[in-house]
């Protein structure tokens, strides 16, 4: 059994941060129907979908990844008999998550207000740029925008005149996080008051958020802090090293880091007592690093890995995606899993991070064909008979799969 068997959650996202979300509450076990548009489906169905390198069996990179665990429902929100549709299924659900703009869920009245009265204990949650209040929550965002507008881009890359974004979509995937951790948390509230609530997640706020302690350090000094490549502001040395064949990093934040680096080293001039404490190795910074670069670079990086893990000091090499995804860690940690195609076949892909003692069953379905679930969801959430079902699919109102 998955920790949230039972939970049954409506997913009308698209592109990244909804379903990723939705994909993590499909991995630990929420019953996740996806609500598509006739014809199309979702906009991720078609991306990448004919790249001979990114996809499979018709299915984009996108799709397989973040689609994994969940069914496919197929039905026009924008039909009065579709709209039926989908409140006869929000009556037996527990979640309904989204992604649109800010206004477009009460356009379509499918927000939080109209839903509540069709289920009092209702959860949503919607994801959008600037959240559903405040003088910006109706301008468009994507990831980049947000990790440029947080000031997250400006203390990314190697100086201030080169701001870069991560190269992860941080925006977009922190938000979905966060979204399970409101939906959880609003999941425990419904158990305790019987009563649904909206879930309002901003990719800017989220951002706001893990700006974290350099932020209360703005706050506290005033002064904006700076891009300065892979170094640390406080500890030395901490930073991305050059070996015979490739790169590690090396990260000493305490004195003992310090000794032990030293012993596996061995450089003469590195053992003055001026650098046997942070602030003078702060303020020696560059010498430091660059007589650690003439070493390094003598002997290969397992080398030094080996070695330094064996004096117990921080580090690591810098893995290409291929390197990373190959580690006996990684491997060991179930962290590269095979997923099904539902036309047949396997698709490697990451695994699910959350290691659960008691209810933490993994198992994996495929991404679904568009309207694959429709007749099997309607009958068992909305109780519909296969003659309205068949009705319905005639007016095109729905789709199923054949």
């Amino acid at each position: 059994m998955k920790s949230l068997s039972g939970i049954k959650v409506l997913d009308l996202t698209h592109m990244l941060a909804g379903p990723y979300a939705g994909m993590v509450l499909a991995d630990l076990g929420a019953d996740v129907v996806k609500i598509e548009p006739l014809v199309t489906g979702e906009m991720t169905r078609s991306l990448l979908a004919n790249d001979p390198d990114y996809s499979f069996k018709g299915f984009g990179a996108y799709f397989l990844t973040l689609n994994r665990n969940k069914k496919s429902v197929s039905v026009d929100l924008k039909s009065t008999e579709g709209l039926s549709v989908f409140y006869d299924l929000v009556k037996s659900a527990d979640v309904v998550l989204n992604n649109f703009s800010a206004g477009v869920v009460s356009k379509l009245k499918i927000d939080f207000d109209t839903l509540k009265c069709i289920n009092p204990k209702i959860v949503s949650c919607s994801i959008t740029g600037f959240g559903e209040t405040g003088p910006h929550s109706s301008r468009p965002a994507y990831d980049q925008i947000i990790q440029a507008y947080s000031g997250g881009m400006s203390i990314t890359g190697p100086d201030a005149n080169t701001p870069t974004r991560a190269g992860i979509p941080i925006g977009d995937l922190s938000s979905g996080l966060y979204s399970v951790i409101g939906i959880l948390s609003a999941l425990l509230s419904k158990e305790k008051t019987g009563k649904g609530q909206n879930v309002d997640i901003s990719l800017l706020d989220v951002q706001i958020s893990l700006l974290s302690y350099m932020a209360t350090m703005q706050t506290l000094s005033g002064k904006d802090p700076e891009p300065i490549g892979n170094a640390h502001f406080v500890h030395v040395p901490y930073n991305t090293f050059t070996a015979e064949d490739g790169f590690i990093v090396i990260a000493v934040i305490t004195n003992s880091f310090w000794d032990s680096l030293l012993e596996v080293v061995n450089i003469e001039e590195l053992r003055n007592p001026e650098f046997r404490d942070q602030p003078g190795r702060l303020a020696n910074q560059e010498y430091i690093e660059n007589e650690l670069n003439n070493k390094l670079i003598t002997k290969s990086s397992s080398y030094w890995i080996n070695e330094l893990n064996k004096a117990k000091v921080p580090c690591g090499p810098i893995n290409t995606f291929s390197q990373a995804l190959a580690d006996e860690q990684v491997s060991y940690r179930n962290m590269v899993v095979d997923v099904p195609h539902p036309d047949g076949g396997l698709v490697k892909m990451p695994g699910n991070p959350v290691k659960l003692s008691y209810t933490g069953e993994t198992t994996y379905s495929p991404p679904p064909h568009l309207g694959q679930d429709t007749r099997k969801i309607l009958e068992t959430w909305a109780g519909y008979d296969a003659s309205k079902i068949e009705a319905l699919i005639t007016s095109k109102v729905i789709q199923a799969a054949d």
